[in-house]
């Protein structure tokens, strides 16, 4: 629930990048268009990868298809990247199909609107898995890139991206491995979105050694290889096949997260994990002098948001509902047609 935050992210694309980057040399602008530009929401494109920055989290698409977008390019985020590996990211060269949305920057008195790729997939629409094959090439793996071991995450902290692993004992390892390695974010699975602040749980990896014969682990997961995502985390368990209505009464962008008022009565399950929920909020505002809402508001974040959505205060929007280990919650948001 509330609290979960990304550790890093892309902010915000300006009007270009510096020397060598897409177009080879000089700086190059992402192209604007007119805010009544007609975009298909449904079409499908295929293109192929110019350029990408894993770090920065953001790069660009060639259009096999000519003409439907100015200069026959498109920016694409790592947040529309639908992904297997532990990282969202692609690679250049790497043949990929998307879709097209409009996005409007934020902030300042002028505002521009640009095109952007979403739920950039494999061509023909499969998730894309390209940190295996990287890593078989260019890592190298403490008893092989497969195997698995398994200790207790000391912590990780989003904002330096690092954390410590301390390796349960009983293996027999080579001369110069530690008991307690280092993970860093590139490492941490949790199934293509950002890791959130974690400590003392137990996990999974794998360990690899750098040109500089430092140990590191590779590819954490809880136990079982399950992705170490917010919602696995806090033991989410969504209402499949049932779509609610509601209304964002709080959408806090620059943060990403907010609160959906349902415009009907909800299950039971829900309808009691929101009231055990609303009560503890009301106990913790007590304490400190404070009073807590008294409506029933449903929690969501940016990650709940499905791709391509603005969503913004006020907007009329369809979800599914979840419960979890602190409350109730809105998933799957889009904005209602």
């Amino acid at each position: 629930m509330k609290g979960w935050g990304w550790g890093w992210g892309w902010g915000g694309y300006g009007n270009g990048w510096g020397k060598g980057g897409w177009g080879g040399g000089s700086k190059k602008k992402i192209a604007t268009v007119p805010k009544d530009f007609a975009v298909d929401a449904e079409a499908r494109y295929t293109g192929t990868v110019t350029f990408y920055n894993k770090w920065k989290g953001y790069g660009f698409i060639e259009l096999s298809q000519k003409g439907v977008v100015p200069d026959d390019c498109v920016f694409v985020q790592w947040r529309n990247i639908q992904t297997e590996d532990r990282f969202p990211f692609l690679a250049k060269d790497v043949e990929v199909e998307f879709g097209l949305m409009k996005w409007t920057e934020r902030g300042g008195w002028k505002r521009s609107t640009t095109l952007r790729a979403k739920t950039v997939t494999a061509v023909g629409g499969g998730m894309i898995a390209l940190q295996g094959a990287i890593d078989a090439e260019k890592k190298s793996f403490v008893g092989g890139q497969d195997l698995r071991y398994t200790g207790r995450l000391k912590f990780y902290d989003p904002k330096p991206g690092f954390g410590y692993v301390n390796l349960d004992s009983g293996y027999k390892l080579e001369e110069g491995v530690p008991t307690e390695i280092r993970v860093e974010r590139a490492e941490v699975n949790a199934g293509g979105k950002q890791p959130g602040a974690m400590e003392n749980l137990d996990v999974e990896f794998g360990i690899w050694k750098t040109r500089k014969d430092a140990y590191k682990v590779y590819n954490m997961t809880l136990p079982g290889g399950l992705a170490m995502t917010q919602e696995a985390l806090e033991h989410r368990a969504v209402l499949a096949n049932q779509t609610f209505q509601g209304q964002v009464t709080i959408w806090n962008w620059r943060k990403g997260w907010g609160f959906i008022k349902p415009s009907a009565s909800l299950p039971p399950a829900v309808a009691q994990k929101l009231a055990e929920q609303m009560q503890t909020a009301k106990q913790k505002a007590e304490k400190r002098g404070k009073s807590a809402s008294e409506e029933e508001l449903l929690y969501f974040r940016r990650t709940d948001v499905q791709p391509g959505q603005k969503i913004e205060s006020d907007s009329q929007v369809t979800f599914q509902c979840y419960t979890d280990d602190k409350g109730a919650g809105a998933c799957q948001v889009t904005l209602a047609a």
